[in-house]
């Protein structure tokens, strides 16, 4: 299933062609319309530093019908979309031989698109030689019957795509289960009709069963596998939450990168922590959960992780399926929100991010929102960004430059309570090597002056460490 070529990486595979469509809803377009006018005030002020005109916006309320379809696709209009669609496709390592947008009132429930344009998809499909049709939205399985039949190529869906993509990059053994699991528990109730076979009574020798079609046989074939997979996956958990208890016998709180795909949170990542993670303007480069400890300022220690991007309709099976990897998320202390500054549909991309943060329960945790790609900005954009950092809204930071980034860090230090920093006096004596290179190493000293054999210190650290040296603090403290 999906987009196969350059599965192994080797370019000199054929790429295959594609023609992209789009689907335009006309509801859709209202309600990108109206939020774009209640926004575009706000998106300007914003990066002016200014107040948005709330007003303006309880002035735009949008009916009834479009509030609901904005639920799912809130903001963006067709073109929007599809150059969202086109990068998505680009990652996949295809080309596109054709781009169609088909706009209607409702969506057709044989097609999705209608008869007409089907038949128009099917003959530039003849006259490109496209090897598949791929759709920027989802199909119902009698839709994605009724267009194979009618199209001369494959015809896959968003998530049939998106699927395919973090295949391509889960390259850990976690990570290609939970795709697995993900695509098996998407084709399921989607077996109907792929292929005359899985519909009829097995024929050949080994085939026949109790009277089952090989429809029936394939799905609980399929179900063993999810279940295995579940199995497979419940282990994995165990394992994580026993690493996770070590490092909590150690309190070293855990800061997770969430954000849109693409936003430049790997980038970020290798910015702080000096690593070497994967860094691509391609969407979803990183699907495998990175983890490395840092210094803050205050010379806390913790541990940075970086995870899976969002996107606008993530498959709630892919949410499911990477419960694993996202526990980062769950059990971080605080996250980093790594938002796109120059996108031009930011705000979109945020609800997107939060709407999955909800869904994984994460929303009431203290976030810090940081706007990334500020090298992209202008003198009058780069103009409010003083404004909106002393506000506290957002921090502003070029991962690719290193601009901000000591902003940020101790935006992270102001947020973390779990092991708060303290100051205080401490009586070391000289001979206690090993006590002064524990506060060498993990505290901020403010004065030192020796006293005799004593080494009279004024410091400030995590009240861990302070509790463990608590023999050498004077007993007034």
């Amino acid at each position: 299933m999906g987009v196969e070529q350059n599965r192994s990486g080797d370019t000199g595979v054929k790429p295959e062609r594609a023609i992209l469509v789009g689907v335009d809803i006309a509801v859709r377009s209202q309600t990108a319309q109206i939020n774009r006018a209640g926004a575009a005030g706000a998106k300007a002020a914003s990066r002016l530093g200014e107040e948005p005109d709330e007003s303006a916006e309880s002035s735009q309320a949008p009916a009834t019908n479009a509030r609901a379809y904005a639920k799912t696709s809130p903001g963006l209009d067709a073109d929007e979309s599809l150059a969202e669609f086109r990068e998505l496709v680009s990652s996949a390592g295809a080309e596109i031989a054709a781009e169609i947008t088909q706009h209607r009132s409702r969506p057709d429930p044989a097609t999705l698109i209608g008869s007409g344009k089907v038949e128009e998809i099917a003959g530039v499909a003849a006259s490109t030689e496209a090897d598949l049709v791929l759709f920027d939205h989802d199909l119902s399985p009698t839709q994605l019957r009724n267009l194979e039949a009618a199209l001369p190529c494959r015809v896959l869906d968003r998530t049939q795509l998106i699927l395919d993509i973090f295949a391509r990059h889960a390259h850990t053994r976690e990570g290609q289960l939970q795709v697995e699991l993900a695509q098996l528990q998407y084709m399921l109730p989607r077996l109907s009709g792929r292929g005359k076979s899985m519909s009829q009574l097995g024929g050949g020798i080994g085939t026949r069963g109790p009277g089952e079609t090989q429809l029936e046989t394939d799905r609980r074939q399929i179900q063993r596998r999810i279940d295995q997979l579940k199995l497979d996956l419940d282990s994995v958990r165990r394992v994580r939450r026993q690493q996770r208890q070590r490092r909590e016998s150690v309190p070293v709180p855990t800061v997770a990168l969430v954000g849109y795909t693409n936003a430049g949170k790997s980038t970020l990542f290798n910015r702080i922590t000096g690593a070497h993670v994967l860094q691509s303007s391609r969407m979803f480069a990183t699907l495998d959960p990175k983890l490395r400890a840092i210094e803050l300022p205050s010379r806390r220690k913790v541990l940075l992780s970086d995870t899976v991007g969002f996107i606008r309709n993530l498959p709630h099976t892919l949410v499911t399926s990477f419960r694993a990897t996202l526990e980062e998320v769950e059990q971080a202390e605080v996250l980093l929100h790594i938002r796109d500054g120059a996108s031009t549909y930011g705000d979109e991309q945020k609800s997107q991010v939060e709407k999955v943060l909800g869904e994984l329960e994460a929303l009431g945790k203290p976030r810090i929102e940081v706007l990334n790609k500020i090298d992209l900005f202008d003198d009058h954009e780069r103009e409010g960004l003083a404004a909106r950092s002393q506000a506290g809204r957002e921090v502003p930071v070029s991962a690719r430059t290193g601009e901000g980034i000591e902003a940020l860090l101790l935006a992270i230090d102001d947020a973390l309570h779990s092991d708060p920093i303290i100051e205080a006096e401490l009586r070391v004596p000289q001979h206690e090597g090993a006590v002064l290179a524990a506060v060498e190493a993990g505290m901020v000293i403010h004065s030192r002056a020796y006293d005799g054999n004593l080494v009279r210190l004024t410091v400030s650290g995590p009240a861990s460490l302070l509790g463990r040296l608590r023999a050498f603090r004077p007993r007034e403290q």
